[in-house]
């Protein structure tokens, strides 16, 4: 499409490897791109055409409402609909980070789906042993101890086989998880943030560099509040005439990082003083859940003044934001 929104050419590529390959040779650094992030392509695409210096402007479709309303839904007229908003430089765009720190966020996803995979096999094991009635000794099912005793059942010849495959598959999992543990830090070593981050109690160096990887720059976010925001932690807000009521998070953004967060409160509330102090008071007015959510918000916003102010967390000292930070400076 042209900048008087004339339609130069108009053709369809198949979603593969050749498809992005000749939709590429097709453009050049004069051309703008804008495509919408959603599925796995859109990362192939985009890295496709940043080697070319294709400029490419990725398009938020939550906030794309104009196709999400449209009455007729096809990749035709969602793709002119977007060329339309691109020209007149409407596009409500995504932030892209640098390609190392997408390889960064690769690493630390592709560690979060092997420990998925994990747990799935693990409770395949519980759900064989509970088929039977059979009662470990152990505490640790999946220890050393645990998994002699495990090699050792004899569940015959049908249920034998599934638990010697399931025992296989979780040797190899524990491998590869291994070997991207030392990736991991290996990556965390060297980066500045990642340090800082590892003073916040709840967070290991695998959180650290998830929290560093889905965040990039924290220039990026003006204020706590942003940060909050785009993590999908803050509450949605509803407003009738002149009354105006919250109610529960709103769940947009990263979910990577929400997950994160929770996760690392969890932790905090058992080790970090202040943090339990907070999550009990809240706990008596609204429960568990809520409590653990406003603990990984108040983590969130504590990140924040960590990293702009370049300071690390003290537990045990309160400043003027709830938390005391320590500078790294010198």
């Amino acid at each position: 499409m042209d900048p008087e929104g004339v339609i130069v050419e108009e053709f369809a590529f198949a979603n593969d490897h050749a498809g992005l390959e000749e939709l590429a040779s097709r453009l050049t650094p004069e051309d703008r791109v804008v495509m919408e992030s959603t599925g796995s392509v859109w990362s192939t695409l985009y890295n496709l055409l940043d080697e070319k210096h294709v400029p490419v402007v990725l398009a938020n479709p939550l906030k794309t409402r104009v196709i999400a309303s449209a009455r007729i839904k096809t990749d035709k007229v969602d793709a002119r609909i977007l060329a339309h908003l691109l020209r007149s430089n409407l596009v409500a765009e995504c932030y892209v980070p640098p390609r190392s720190l997408r390889e960064l966020r690769a690493l630390v996803r592709h560690r979060a789906s092997l420990v998925r995979v994990r747990t799935t096999v693990k409770n395949r094991v519980h759900a064989l042993l509970d088929g039977r009635g059979i009662r470990c000794e152990y505490s640790d099912l999946f220890g050393k101890r645990g998994s002699e005793w495990l090699r050792k059942l004899d569940l015959g010849p049908l249920d034998g086989l599934m638990l010697s495959n399931h025992l296989e598959h979780l040797e190899s999992l524990n491998r590869q998880v291994d070997e991207t543990d030392e990736m991991i830090r290996g990556r965390a070593s060297v980066d500045e943030d990642v340090r800082l981050l590892l003073s916040l109690t709840g967070v290991d160096v695998y959180t650290a560099l998830l929290i560093r990887s889905e965040i990039g720059g924290i220039s990026r976010f003006p204020d706590y509040k942003r940060l909050v925001s785009w993590a999908g932690l803050a509450p949605s807000l509803h407003q009738s005439g002149s009354v105006e009521y919250s109610g529960r998070i709103t769940k947009q953004g990263s979910k990577m990082l929400r997950w994160a967060m929770v996760e690392s409160a969890r932790v905090a509330v058992r080790h970090d003083e202040r943090m339990r102090g907070f999550y009990e008071r809240v706990k008596r007015r609204r429960g568990d859940g809520k409590a653990i959510v406003a603990v990984a918000c108040k983590m969130l916003k504590i990140i924040w003044f960590m990293l702009t102010r370049r300071e690390a967390y003290q537990s045990r000292n309160e400043g003027r934001y709830g938390v005391k930070l320590k500078s790294l400076r010198t």
